[in-house]
């Protein structure tokens, strides 16, 4: 094969508008880092306050996050590229198994573990099943060496103030000790995510943890997620917020149509499923008073991930036992984990990328 010679790559790059290229330090690092905990702790606030920016719905509810979603952080000296996972825990169907294999998938594709707890309150039977995953895949990788492991004790502002005036220079939060005994191997950190506090030094520290390469995406990319996929999470965050907690889990969002009209106007049409006639009715309210606010919310939110006025259509279907049902879920979008994973780098070969 004939190498062109660097005037011709410089005509080549002119050509197809690659001229402007970005120079990276010879140390730059870029990674993945598992992100990992039980449901409720806040590892997808924590991930939005690092990025600055929104690309995980939240919710009180536990079981928010269903899909692995990927962040990511670039910065002069690294690229972090955060795997944000269903939250661990006993599942009751198909889709609780397909979350919980989602998430304990996903450590083997990392260079670095970021286990996330609750601080505020005490290690229980889930906190303990994540304790038993992560060690099961460090011994997988033993003769590789082991995965960086950082130990987020997340809520701090959650925190008993009595205490912390009483004892301010050497407070500590109630029930660290607890999760540390969890975690003997990693590095804790203390964090609030509702807050900010603990975000820089916890990014200085994955940056260090990263391996030497250069950036993996597009250093103005946060996401791997199309944003008719995040319009559908959008509308699923607010049917989270108006509903019952006995409505949610089975809700599923299904954007069926999304396109930019003449007018500028983007038009969405959505589905909301549900599983029972019964949860049909709540989910629209009293002559659609329910589904009209949480439209009208969605549409909103919608607005300001794409920056243009939205037209959202929202419906109500029902479809029975769509969570225990794997077909089901693959036509949801909902994907079912691999059992290994392989993943390329990228070789460097120069200190600049186009």
């Amino acid at each position: 094969m004939t190498i062109p010679e660097p005037e011709e790559n410089a005509l080549i790059d002119e050509f197809f508008g690659g001229a402007e290229t970005t120079a990276y330090p010879e140390d730059f690092r870029a990674g993945f880092v598992a992100v990992i905990g039980r449901p409720n702790v806040g590892k997808s606030t924590l991930i939005n306050a690092l990025l600055g920016q929104k690309i995980s719905i939240v919710s009180p509810k536990p079981q928010t996050t269903r899909n692995r979603l990927l962040g990511i952080l670039t910065r002069s000296d690294a690229q972090i590229v955060f795997l944000d996972t269903p939250g661990i825990h006993a599942p009751l169907h198909k889709l609780g198994e397909v979350m919980v294999e989602t998430a304990a998938a996903t450590l083997s594709d990392a260079d670095a573990l970021l286990w996330i707890v609750d601080v505020s309150s005490p290690p229980n039977d889930e906190d303990r099943k994540v304790a038993e995953i992560i060690a099961a895949a460090r011994r997988r990788e033993r003769t590789a060496g082991f995965k960086p492991l950082l130990l987020g004790l997340n809520k701090l502002d959650r925190a008993d103030e009595r205490q912390r005036e009483a004892s301010a220079a050497g407070w500590a939060p109630k029930y660290e000790a607890d999760y540390i005994a969890l975690a003997l191997s990693a590095r804790a950190m203390r964090l609030s995510a509702l807050r900010g506090d603990g975000l820089t030094d916890l990014a200085d520290e994955l940056a260090r943890l990263m391996p030497v390469s250069p950036p993996l995406f597009p250093e103005d990319q946060v996401t791997d997620q199309q944003v008719r996929f995040m319009a559908g999470e959008l509308v699923r965050e607010q049917v989270l917020h108006h509903l019952r907690d006995e409505v949610p889990h089975s809700i599923a969002v299904f954007v069926d149509e999304f396109k930019e009209r003449a007018n500028g106007v983007t038009y969405v049409s959505a589905v909301v499923y549900v599983e029972r006639p019964t949860q049909k009715m709540i989910v629209l309210g009293k002559d659609g008073a329910m589904i009209k606010q949480i439209g009208q919310a969605a549409r909103q939110q919608i607005e300001e991930l794409l920056e243009t006025r939205v037209f959202l259509e929202l419906w109500v279907k029902v479809r029975p036992k769509w969570r225990t049902d794997e077909e089901e879920l693959r036509r949801l979008g909902y994907q079912m984990p691999k059992k290994k994973r392989t993943r390329n780098r990228p070789v460097r070969d120069s200190q600049s990328r186009a």
